[in-house]
């Protein structure tokens, strides 16, 4: 205990050095001309802050916070709110030539080496958790059912989640808890009335799940997660650690509000 080299930042330092990071993507070069100190301090403060961040959860008021996925099915079925999930890429470097997982990172959808997390929101768009990551050649609903969402809708609370058509299929497993946009019952030749139908249904829930999208929208404005240039090791941490960033932004913003 205590041995190894000294901090030459306090621990405030350490977190403000964090934060630049996460929210502007500033250099550790440039963080280190700031406050006078080797690049390589900045590297060992980020590293040892960012993980304390992604440990802290999601917000949900002054006292709560949520921090896996079994505190969130039970948060709503406590509070009787519905659930919105999505899946969400960040672009990552290429892994180097010769790595036998190379392709795997390469997304189905973008063409692009990225990694996915699956965000998941209330109906007001306070982002409540961030899976850790996976490659982005993972489906969105295999990434749910490693997550455990079916089992825990199963024998959890009632509750309602929305999401889109890439979660299609978990509806059936978890007794309609998950609710997607409607099928095609017609792929050709479809009757108008079908047609006119078809889109309301799709519409109506594409309003309803829309605040999951804003959700993510206010991660991205994060630039640590516009595209992320470090280590890919650090992805979890970094989607985790602005999440709860985020969260407790939300809440204090709510709270100040409800004062005015």
């Amino acid at each position: 205990m205590g041995a190894g080299a000294k901090h030459r930042l306090v621990f405030v330092d350490r977190l403000l050095a964090a934060l630049v990071h996460l929210r502007h993507g500033a250099t550790h070069e440039v963080r280190a001309c700031w406050f006078g100190v080797d690049r390589s301090t900045i590297t060992r403060a980020v590293n040892e802050v960012r993980p304390l961040l992604a440990e802290r959860g999601c917000t949900i008021s002054p006292d709560v916070r949520l921090r896996t996925l079994a505190e969130v099915v039970d948060h709503l079925g406590a509070t009787g709110k519905t659930g919105i999930i999505d899946g969400t890429e960040i672009r990552v470097r290429r892994p180097a030539v010769g790595r036998k997982d190379r392709d795997t990172f390469i997304s189905g959808k973008n063409k692009q080496n990225s990694v996915k997390s699956m965000v998941v929101t209330d109906d007001e768009g306070h982002v409540l958790f961030c899976s850790p990551v996976q490659p982005g050649s993972c489906a969105d609903i295999t990434h749910a059912r490693h997550l455990g969402l079916v089992r825990l809708l199963a024998v959890g609370p009632v509750v309602e989640i929305l999401a889109d058509a890439g979660y299609q299929g978990l509806g059936a497993q978890t007794g309609g808890r998950v609710v997607t946009p409607p099928h095609r019952k017609f792929k050709k030749n479809a009757p108008d009335w079908h047609e006119e139908m078809y889109e309301r249904q799709r519409k109506a829930h594409s309003s309803r799940r829309i605040r999951v999208e804003h959700g993510i929208a206010h991660l991205k404005n994060w630039r640590a997660l516009a595209r992320h240039l470090g280590r890919r090791e650090h992805m979890s941490a970094t989607v985790q650690a602005v999440a709860g960033l985020l969260s407790h932004q939300q809440i204090s913003d709510m709270t100040s509000a409800r004062q005015m």
